[in-house]
């Protein structure tokens, strides 16, 4: 009996599985993501297995220290985690499967990284002694601005808070909200 790993394919996607990761690179970078960083996710996700970073390297055809530091981005946004196989010397890596539970990461880090810290200088801006002497409109739109991003902060925060199904309602419900609100008015 062999202790030896057994030997991972070349090239375990489908051509279709390889449109799906070459197309999520593309989403990355129109997203703000490093390319090889989308790609090394879609591709964790595609297979639905862990995989070690040389795998991930000749699968993709990207450099070793590439994938080294995309995955490490991608454990910094809580997508991607380390685990560890039975025999197995080397770090593999994983995504999670659950599709919401990944919409859920992905907002929540995303808001923590670029919308929290806008409210939070909008509240330091509103609480300055000197936005008094701004310009009445200049204040207005700044503490209108505040208060927007403040409800859609609270808003978010409830609907990550939704299990999946009620979420779903909850968007499919769209256009039905707006003549709702309308027929109140």
């Amino acid at each position: 009996m062999s202790t030896e790993p057994a030997p991972y394919p070349a090239d375990p996607l489908s051509p279709l599985g390889r449109r799906f990761v070459l197309h999520w690179g593309e989403m990355g970078s129109r997203w703000g993501v490093n390319r090889t960083v989308a790609q090394i996710h879609a591709l964790l996700f595609f297979t639905g297995r862990p995989m070690h970073a040389e795998e991930i390297a000749e699968i993709l055809t990207v450099a070793r220290s590439n994938v080294s530091n995309s995955l490490r981005e991608l454990i910094n946004f809580k997508l991607v985690r380390t685990v560890h196989l039975m025999g197995e010397r080397r770090d593999h890596f994983e995504t999670s499967r659950d599709v919401w539970e990944l919409f859920r990461t992905v907002v929540r880090e995303r808001k923590a990284r670029e919308f929290d810290p806008t409210v939070a200088t909008l509240e330091a801006i509103t609480a300055d002694p000197a936005f008094a002497a701004e310009d009445a409109d200049a204040r207005r739109r700044i503490a209108e601005t505040l208060a927007l991003m403040q409800s859609l902060s609270a808003w978010g925060e409830e609907m990550l808070r939704l299990d999946p199904a009620t979420l779903v309602k909850v968007m499919k419900l769209g256009n039905r909200i707006q003549k709702l609100l309308r027929d109140d008015a």
